[in-house]
């Protein structure tokens, strides 16, 4: 293959920033508080947003609902630590005519009714409509509930409708157990750790380091045969990071090209200097044989298609010159 056609998006995730406030065991993206600001500029956010417009709106139609894989969202890292920046694209979104958008946060910034309030009803008046709460083992790590808590309270009445608890299995378990304050993962095992069985764990980014001791592991021969060409194809969720990089799937730190030229990037992306892409599109082989030709040494196991493919990719990042391999800084952070 010399071409990878890819398809239009019907919905998208937008990062201002890789940068966070907590540096969850589980994040596909390795977003921590050591990334470096690198916030989006509004200018970036212009030529992107501009170009998602005509093409954002859900493969469902707008049905008035935001949805987790719907219309478009901002994410990072953490959007609420540059509040500014978030309600300026949300107001340009909003201009833009782009319908079903909503924020991600892990609500470390709810710290009184006030406060967030005043935040969540700047953000509705800017445009938004609706946000997305994370609540799980990890952010709970880091995170007073109390706070969780505060949000989804006053996010119902700013919001009604379009809050999503994510996942709300976890909030109810939390509730239950009368948590206050933050929990640390261990203490979570022991507490409630029958609960992991309904957490949404993509075993990709920082998960499969992190978090390999939950997974049995495989030989890398075990996911030779695997492609991830579904991944690298699929319509209806990217990501667009705050370097322009066109994110498939979620797999964090391989770029399809330059989000700033989408028009281009659609019309087809030219294999020829891709050789991840190339090898990625045939199979696990392919891409681990190419990491053995720049020095590659296989791990004891891989828990997924995902790491092997990750921890392949990371070594490439290190040793070559690989322009789809971006950021370079996503593959440093791995094991924050």
């Amino acid at each position: 293959m010399k071409k990878l056609s890819i398809p239009e998006p019907h919905s998208a995730g937008i990062f201002l920033s890789y940068k966070c406030t907590s540096h969850c065991r589980h994040c596909l993206y390795a977003c921590s508080p050591r990334w470096k600001a690198d916030w989006l500029t509004l200018d970036d956010a212009e030529v992107i947003l501009a170009q998602l417009a005509p093409r954002i709106g859900g493969k469902y139609g707008y049905l008035g609902r935001v949805g987790v894989n719907e219309g478009l969202h901002f994410t990072g890292g953490e959007p609420f630590l540059n509040f500014e920046l978030l309600l300026a694209v949300t107001a340009l979104a909003h201009r833009l005519g782009i319908r079903g958008t909503f924020v991600e946060t892990n609500c470390f910034w709810c710290t009184d009714d006030e406060r967030t309030k005043e935040k969540l009803t700047k953000l509705k008046e800017a445009g938004l409509e609706g946000i997305l709460i994370s609540v799980n083992p990890f952010v709970i790590e880091e995170v007073p509930f109390e706070r969780i808590q505060r949000a989804v309270r006053i996010s119902t009445a700013v919001f009604p409708g379009n809050v999503m608890v994510y996942q709300q299995f976890f909030y109810e378990q939390f509730r239950q157990m009368g948590l206050q304050g933050t929990l640390p993962f261990e203490e979570y095992l022991q507490r409630g750790g029958y609960g992991l069985h309904y957490a949404e764990l993509l075993p990709g980014g920082r998960v499969s380091y992190a978090l390999a001791h939950l997974f049995r592991k495989y030989p890398a021969q075990h996911f030779f045969s695997a492609s991830c060409r579904h991944e690298l194809v699929r319509d209806w969720h990217v990501h667009i990071d705050n370097y322009g990089n066109y994110v498939p799937g979620y797999c964090g730190g391989l770029s399809l090209g330059d989000a700033r030229n989408l028009d281009a990037l659609l019309q087809g992306i030219d294999l020829a200097a891709l050789p991840v892409l190339r090898a990625l599109l045939t199979n696990l082989e392919e891409l681990y044989r190419l990491g053995k030709s720049f020095g590659y040494e296989e791990r004891d196991g891989y828990v997924s298609k995902c790491h092997l493919c990750t921890d392949i990719r990371r070594h490439l990042a290190k040793v070559g010159n690989f322009p789809e391999l971006k950021p370079q800084a996503f593959y440093e952070h791995l094991e924050d």
